[in-house]
């Protein structure tokens, strides 16, 4: 008896610290970014140890998550959004999140089981310098980007492989109308928009802020406030500006989730991680370091975003999130209107 109570204790022991040693496989999009010793916090409280996977801009994340559903790359998914959520449901990579973070109340709701964690706001960029040495004026509304003057300033991400470039496309609908954004998007291919691949490529590449030659960007409410947190040299002002265009503000929301089919070894850390992103503390970090408001009702907003990014008063979303099909008939007529 005894025996077999030092086996049976035995082996449990050995089930545990194999439990201890499987990573927590934790799949982002590419600005995901919280402060190490936050992230070793949580290491050291949940008994597991973390693995970041980068999946690229939130669209090509989501894109992994679904080509590898037979066999999936992580437990925990972080960076989905309400513009890429739809698909995400329809492909069914997912599990429902129950635990007390997906029952609070939150700033915006997601549903579905995936649990808010940030908010934000995709809107134009502009590069004010470069709009002062040109002498030419902001434009006052997406139909004055379709004209001459604008031409060859816009650069925006592609809505298949981008969720800033989906929550752009989604704005246009909603404050345009259908018909109307479809045909202002027709416009700005005359006019020579230029079509980047993610976030990361076009305010780091096409955009002039960082060498590029594009002033105007598809970007975040936010932006303006990094730009003065990582400025070499101490700002008082931006050197960027939002413009808050009707049909070109989109209230994003993102989330986490557990992914189907995640490692059940660690499906008790996955909801700790889950918990632990809508903490106070990471609730307060993720603005200064992701750059997006706080889910959790009630966080402080950082000083830096109250005086360099103030949010938008409207936002263009659609009455009610559209269902894959739409979206994937929307991007599809985007691409022909845009692209072919």
């Amino acid at each position: 008896m005894q025996r077999r109570l030092l086996l049976t204790l035995a082996l449990a022991g050995a089930a545990g610290i194999a439990a201890a040693q499987t990573p927590l496989r934790v799949i982002t999009h590419e600005s995901f970014d919280l402060p190490a010793p936050l992230l070793a916090q949580f290491e050291r409280e949940a008994g597991v140890k973390l693995q970041l996977i980068k999946g690229g801009d939130a669209g090509e994340m989501l894109n992994r998550l679904i080509l590898t559903r037979a066999k999936p790359i992580a437990d925990v998914a972080f960076g989905i959004d309400n513009a890429l959520l739809p698909r995400a449901q329809q492909a069914g990579v997912f599990d429902a999140y129950e635990g007390p973070a997906a029952k609070r109340a939150a700033v915006a709701p997601l549903g579905a089981g995936v649990v808010p964690v940030d908010l934000g706001y995709v809107t134009l960029n502009i590069d004010k310098a470069w709009f002062a040495q040109k002498g030419l004026a902001l434009p006052a509304s997406l139909d004055d980007l379709a004209r001459p003057a604008y031409k060859d300033l816009l650069v925006v991400q592609h809505p298949g492989t981008s969720s800033p470039g989906q929550a752009f496309l989604q704005a246009t609908i909603a404050g345009l109308g259908e018909e109307a954004a479809f045909a202002w998007w027709a416009q700005m291919r005359a006019n020579g928009v230029k079509v980047a691949k993610g976030w990361s490529e076009a305010y780091y590449t096409d955009f002039t802020r960082n060498g590029g030659t594009r002033p105007i960007v598809v970007s975040y409410a936010t932006s303006p406030a990094a730009e003065v947190f990582y400025s070499k040299t101490p700002l008082t002002e931006s050197p960027t500006a939002n413009l808050f265009l009707r049909g070109g503000v989109y209230r994003q929301v993102e989330g986490v989730a557990l992914v189907k089919g995640g490692n059940p070894a660690v499906r008790e850390a996955a909801g700790r991680f889950i918990e632990f992103l809508r903490s106070a503390a990471v609730q307060q970090a993720l603005q200064t370091h992701m750059w997006m408001y706080p889910a959790e009702p009630g966080v402080a907003r950082a000083e830096l975003l109250q005086r360099h990014a103030a949010e938008p008063t409207r936002f263009d979303n659609p009455a009610a999130e559209p269902a894959s099909t739409a979206l994937r008939a929307w991007q599809d007529r985007w691409v022909k209107t845009v692209l072919r």
